[in-house]
């Protein structure tokens, strides 16, 4: 039995060489092209990483057209294509993903744009087509002026007071008015086209016995306060939107003048007297942004609007046809004037009359000087979206 073990033990002498030289060689054969693939499959990421480098590339420059379009429609960045076809604006956008980018934006109609956006780098270039609608969403506050007194809160009639149409009926006053309700951005945006070409007013106050031609457009970055220091009894007439930032005063010293609206708008962006945003019916008690006094007799149709509260105390010598809308945007909107009162009252949180009377006109064909439908916004979205890569 011994002489047999040996014998087997003795036969297996070299077989783990040969096992090992068969390894060898299988793997020799599998390495090679096992490697190879390797490279060219870095290779290939490598160009996969490019390509997507400048997809993401080209697709960041159509999200920044559609940026510029929603926000920046109306001047669009420039100049046009070449200086030449003001439908094409053309613009750069340097190192996105390392990559160069150039932006093309044609206007098609009004609410449709071509977008193309190139990327390149490297002797390669990834193009992106887009067509982009712009939606614009609008707001109607008309049915602000649908009535003698309009407020999202509440309204107080005091002394001696008197409506037309009283309470209960159509076109009275109306508490917890639920409509569409203008934003001080909004109307901010609306009468700052009037006067942004404008030269700013340079001084905090403005006597009407220098303006025998009348006043307006006008822009004041400041307080202002229109007076007159001339003869009494002058007349002065509005000529465009005036655009005021700080606090107004209008006929609250010196002599007795005139102011003809003339179907303009007086827009008072100081927020004094404001109510917070957490407690919009709740305004700061007895401050104003704008205050008009018994040294001021107004007439004319026109537009009276402060974001923050409003003291309206004039003289009134208007006709049923001359409409005047008052709106304090945030505020209180008090009224204690002398003579009889036709338009609409309107103030965020109350509306306040005081010995007066007002009565409710139709502002239809007024002509006046108010946005009752507004654009408040733009929503755009992609409607095709083509990649070309070379």
């Amino acid at each position: 039995m011994k002489a047999v073990v040996k014998r087997i033990i003795r036969d297996e002498h070299g077989k783990a060489m040969v096992l090992a030289l068969i390894l060898l060689v299988v793997g020799g054969l599998i390495l090679t092209p096992l490697l190879g693939l390797m490279s060219t499959g870095l290779l290939a990421g490598q160009v996969y990483e490019k390509k997507m480098d400048e997809l993401y590339a080209a697709d960041a420059g159509v999200e920044d057209a559609i940026w510029k379009i929603d926000h920046q429609v109306e001047e669009l960045p420039g100049p046009p294509c070449g200086g030449g076809d003001p439908e094409y604006w053309c613009y750069s956008i340097a190192d996105v993903n390392g990559k160069s980018v150039e932006v093309t934006i044609t206007y098609v109609n009004n609410l449709t744009y071509q977008v193309e956006s190139i990327a390149t780098g490297n002797g390669s270039l990834t193009e992106v087509e887009a067509y982009v609608t712009r939606t614009i969403i609008t707001a109607d506050y008309s049915g602000i002026g649908d009535n003698v007194i309009t407020s999202p809160c509440d309204y107080t009639l005091q002394g001696p007071s008197q409506v037309n149409p009283p309470e209960g009926e159509e076109h009275g006053p109306v508490g917890n008015y639920t409509g569409d309700w203008p934003t001080p951005e909004v109307l901010s945006d609306v009468y700052w086209e009037d006067v942004e070409d404008e030269i700013p007013y340079n001084f905090d106050f403005l006597d009407v016995k220098d303006y025998a031609a009348g006043f307006g457009p006008l822009y004041r970055d400041g307080t202002l306060a229109i007076k007159n220091t001339g003869t009494a009894g002058l007349t002065v007439t509005l000529n465009g939107t005036i655009y005021i930032t700080g606090k107004t005063l209008i006929g609250m010293t010196d002599q007795n003048f005139t102011l003809n609206l003339n179907g303009q708008t007086i827009f008072v962006e100081d927020d004094t007297g404001a109510a917070p945003e957490d407690d919009l019916c709740n305004p700061l008690e007895n401050q104003y942004a704008l205050k008009i006094g018994g040294k001021c007799t107004l007439t004319g149709m026109g537009c009276i609007i402060a974001v923050g509260g409003i003291e309206f105390k004039p003289n009134l010598d208007c006709s049923p046809t001359d409409h005047i809308f008052v709106l304090s945007v945030r505020g209180v909107t008090h009224m204690q004037p002398n003579g009889d009162f036709y338009g609409t009252l309107a103030g965020l949180a109350e509306v306040y009359i005081q010995n007066g009377t007002a009565s409710w006109v139709d502002p239809s064909g007024a002509g006046i000087n108010f946005p009752y439908v507004a654009g408040i916004g733009s929503l755009c979205s992609i409607a095709t979206w083509e990649v070309n890569q070379q």
